[in-house]
């Protein structure tokens, strides 16, 4: 595991689905902004197809999809594997036909999708995952699918969120995307603001 992981305030429990349930229960759920991501927003406004299908891992409380549904996306789906979460969810959406709700694990989902969604799942993850995840994402991905969304471009000191560099993440995704955007995001909410990475990368 990455040494990062040395500083982490619960160990390796936020590997654990019982770790972010609690989360969830507690309401301790500091990166939730309550709305959605101003760079992800403006990312979303300029997708022309309403039918393509869009994946969101990791999506808390989704505020990604609900936009996409209010501008009439019609085939969204979400996925996170705490379940106190995903039954929010499923109230939350009220059996929305254009919304698919899953409660599983990322890396066992099987799909195909032209647009997947990244925003604070990245980080979440132990470092020693983000090579999977890279293949994953590749894996998920249709021919010439997209991988959107915001990077941190910082460190912390505890752990998660986990961070790192714009010269780190080009090391990790260049082999399998093509790089669209990959500069610091211009429309961050203010404590994120010069922190973010805005992301559009094209699978090869």
């Amino acid at each position: 595991m990455n040494s990062d992981c040395n500083n982490c305030a619960h160990g390796e429990n936020f590997l654990k689905q019982d770790y972010w349930d609690t989360l969830y229960k507690t309401n301790h759920i500091g990166w939730d902004l309550g709305c959605v991501s101003p760079p992800i927003q403006t990312f979303i406004d300029n997708l022309a197809n309403k039918q393509q299908a869009i994946l969101i891992p990791g999506c808390g409380n989704s505020y990604e999809a609900e936009y996409l549904l209010i501008q009439g996306f019609t085939n969204v789906t979400v996925i996170d594997f705490a379940p106190r979460l995903i039954t929010h969810l499923q109230h939350k959406f009220n059996g929305n036909p254009n919304i698919n709700i899953i409660l599983g694990d990322f890396f066992e989902h099987v799909g195909k999708y032209d647009v997947i969604l990244e925003q604070t799942f990245f980080c979440a993850l132990s470092p020693k995952l983000r090579q999977k995840y890279v293949w994953k994402m590749h894996q998920l991905l249709s021919d010439g699918g997209i991988l959107a969304g915001l990077l941190f471009d910082r460190k912390f000191e505890i752990n998660p969120p986990f961070g790192g560099s714009k010269k780190e993440y080009r090391l990790l995704f260049k082999n399998e995307f093509e790089f669209i955007t990959f500069e610091t995001a211009t429309n961050s909410v203010m404590p994120r603001a010069g922190a973010e990475l805005a992301i559009c990368f094209k699978k090869k």
